[in-house]
């Protein structure tokens, strides 16, 4: 039987934050490198997922049977010579469902509602390595450049970042 993946956006974190609190500490835990470093607390991602949501910042979340297994945010540009573009920010999968299309919904949800507002450019960025990169290229996202150093790991390590863009 094929897994049925349904993908929503959210007005408001408040009915899906113990969900998306425990989304985001297992892909912290897991290594997903979005911005936090294990161990992140439950208390800490309950407060990350209250204050994530603004007029400029949209949110979806992918769903199998009814349980929120992977999410992704756009942030639309406030500035009045960048109204034109978005970024693509906190793309993440649960580990337990990696590699099943989740991402690649999420994305294609995210860039579909880019093109209703307008916008015709999206950047984006990952850790170098991750096999993230492999999605964004096969979605069409061109490399802008590298910048080293740029995120620290768990283990202290600094680990270069990929900027990537596409035009729509």
């Amino acid at each position: 039987m094929d897994t049925v993946v349904t993908v929503e956006e959210l007005k408001s974190t408040n009915e899906q934050i113990d969900e998306l609190a425990q989304l985001l500490t297992q892909v912290v835990e897991d290594g997903a490198s979005i911005g936090f470093l294990p161990p992140l607390s439950y208390s800490d991602a309950r407060s990350y997922w209250e204050q994530a949501l603004s007029t400029e910042v949209k949110l979806w979340v992918a769903r199998v049977n009814d349980e929120i297994l992977g999410s992704i945010q756009l942030h639309l540009c406030t500035k009045k010579n960048g109204n034109h573009r978005a970024e693509i920010a906190k793309l993440m999968t649960d580990p337990k469902a990696r590699r099943k299309g989740i991402g690649r919904l999420l994305m294609q949800a995210a860039e579909e509602r880019a093109r209703m507002e307008g916008i015709s450019l999206i950047v984006l960025d990952t850790r170098e390595g991750d096999p993230s990169n492999l999605l964004y290229q096969s979605l069409g996202y061109l490399e802008a450049g590298r910048i080293p150093n740029y995120a620290r790991s768990a283990n202290g390590e600094l680990h270069a970042t990929v900027y990537y863009y596409k035009i729509i």
